[in-house]
């Protein structure tokens, strides 16, 4: 028996065929100023699928790239010349869809939609299904959000056109086999997005549901070649009906920001389909599965024991920091980096954010919306510490006042940085500690692309994983590997009471000769006196 392919994992086989409703929902159709009187269609190839978590990638020189959050019925028997009262016998189940778009194809395709909706990835399905029996199909409720924000809410109750009429009208055409999926349309609220943002659709039933579809926008590199065939272009109408409305679309002109990145276009100086980005290169690893625009993001790190916790926080770095070197680890302490607040102090798991150098045309398509440093503050869970490699880039800012906010509410240890911090004494206000190589006020894109997370980075001169322990002091930070960080705590905890007593000796008025470190004589007594 092989695998099934994890684009139709959710079905549990490849559909022979995908159909598109144009218009269906009122909200959309009075958004567009046109009621359609009777229900119109188009094929999507079966290969567009993808499944939950995947990314979609909005190809290099293309600008409107387009969500629109549907509701997909898959069909269970077969289904010819079938009336709306029995038509929805014929479905097996319900699940969420997103009928991605891309807009600065569609007047080359006239109408089909084969190249603007059929790109690989354009059709994101599941993750759940919804047994079609146990719901009522009047009654079903649709919901998307981008980055958080819920953007479409509308339910069955608004379409023109009912469920059962749609796979009634479809069968007198053509039969409906089992396992078909039919996108049911869009309501009101699809809009452009672009690299870094995360888009999730959701299907209810009461109290079933499909689960959130969760879909991550990325760059692409590989341009249109126009010695094969058209190339992708975009006009105010085709703005206007991407962005969902006239003035949206003329909001993202008024502040450049048309490629969705932040940038304004004639500020440039590599386009994106420049012959620079000839390569189909795989885009940047990131461990969240967001590529450099996701992420899922939400890669785990190691939990840390609290009774390990305790003691690790108990435990000057300096002291970690001999017990590693005995065990042959020097290469351990973050270089370069120190506390904004003096006598900052943190124990914490690391959760990892790669900056790479500063590229114009790769900060075009990765510097802007919900991009690979935003998606790190915005993952990071209680007691991880954000450890982020700027290559000891001082030049710009990492993080400013926000992001440390941002860090802060969601119960963060600390951040790391062995670049700048921007907004450096609002940043030390926030009161999450903060260890940086120093304050600058330039932004991000001056000297750095944020380009992965949840990887292992490099950080003031040694290597850090995801899941790693950092502790820091007055006197830096070290990273611990998980798997022996109870070995050398205890350890470190031994040679503090052995110093501690020692001192106290010195104190007395001992010389310090043969007494640190102790010689047979001063070993003997110190056992005898603490019972070791």
């Amino acid at each position: 028996m092989t695998d099934i392919d994890p684009r139709f994992a959710t079905l549990g086989a490849r559909p022979g065929k995908i159909v598109a409703v144009h218009l269906s929902y009122a909200s959309r159709a009075d958004q567009r100023g046109r009621r359609p009187a009777a229900p119109s269609y188009f094929f999507k190839p079966s290969s567009s699928l993808a499944p939950s978590g995947a990314e979609i990638v909005r190809p290099a020189g293309t600008e409107l790239l387009a969500f629109e959050g549907e509701i997909a019925l898959v069909i269970g028997a077969p289904a010819r010349w079938v009336t709306p009262d029995a038509a929805w016998e014929h479905v097996a189940s319900v699940t969420a869809a997103d009928d991605f778009g891309l807009y600065d194809l569609r007047a080359n395709d006239k109408g089909s939609n084969v190249r603007s909706k059929g790109g690989d990835g354009y059709t994101p399905l599941g993750p759940a299904l919804i047994d079609a029996r146990e719901v009522d199909p009047a009654d079903l409720r649709l919901r998307t959000w981008v980055n958080g924000d819920l953007v479409q809410d509308d339910s069955t109750a608004g379409l023109i056109f009912s469920l059962a009429q749609i796979v009634a009208d479809l069968s007198q055409h053509f039969t409906l086999e089992t396992g078909d999926v039919i996108l049911t349309g869009t309501p009101a609220g699809s809009s452009v997005v672009v690299p870094g943002d995360v888009v999730e659709v959701q299907v209810d039933a009461g109290p079933l549901s499909t689960g959130r579809l969760r879909t991550v926008v990325v760059q692409g590199r590989q341009p249109f070649d126009a010695a094969i065939g058209s190339l992708p272009s975009a006009d105010d109408t085709q703005r206007t009906e991407a962005w969902g409305s006239a003035e949206a679309a003329s909001a993202a002109s008024r502040t450049g920001d048309v490629t969705g990145t932040g940038e304004n276009p004639a500020n440039q100086p590599v386009p994106v389909a420049s012959p620079v980005l000839v390569t189909d290169a795989a885009a940047p690893r990131t461990g969240d599965g967001a590529g450099t625009g996701g992420t899922a993001t939400d890669a785990a790190t190691s939990t840390l024991d609290p009774a390990l916790r305790a003691k690790l926080e108990s435990v000057p770095v300096a002291a970690l920091s001999g017990q590693l070197r005995k065990r042959g680890l020097n290469d351990v302490t973050i270089d370069g980096v120190h506390p904004l607040t003096p006598g900052s102090r943190f124990v914490g798991t690391a959760r990892t954010l790669r900056f790479v150098p500063h590229r114009e045309d790769l900060f075009a398509a990765y510097g802007g919306g919900q991009n690979a440093q935003k998606r790190a503050f915005d993952a990071v869970g209680e007691g991880e510490v954000i450890v982020i490699e700027a290559r000891g880039e001082t030049g710009s800012g990492t993080l400013g006042d926000i992001l440390a906010i941002r860090a802060h509410v969601r119960g963060a240890a600390a951040i790391v940085t062995d670049g700048g911090v921007r907004d450096a004494e609002a940043v030390a206000a926030v009161g999450i500690p903060v260890f940086t190589a120093g304050a600058h006020p330039a932004v991000l894109g001056r000297r750095h692309v944020p380009w992965e997370t949840d990887v292992a980075v490099g950080c003031g001169g040694t290597t850090v994983e995801p899941g790693d322990i950092l502790v820091g002091d007055g006197d830096g930070v070290i990273v611990i590997p998980p798997a022996i960080a109870e070995e050398v705590v205890d350890a470190a905890l031994a040679q503090e009471a052995e110093d501690a007593w020692i001192a106290e000796q010195v104190a007395s008025g001992h010389p310090i000769d043969g007494l640190f470190p102790m010689n047979a004589e001063w070993r003997a007594r110190y056992r005898s006196e603490t019972a070791r």
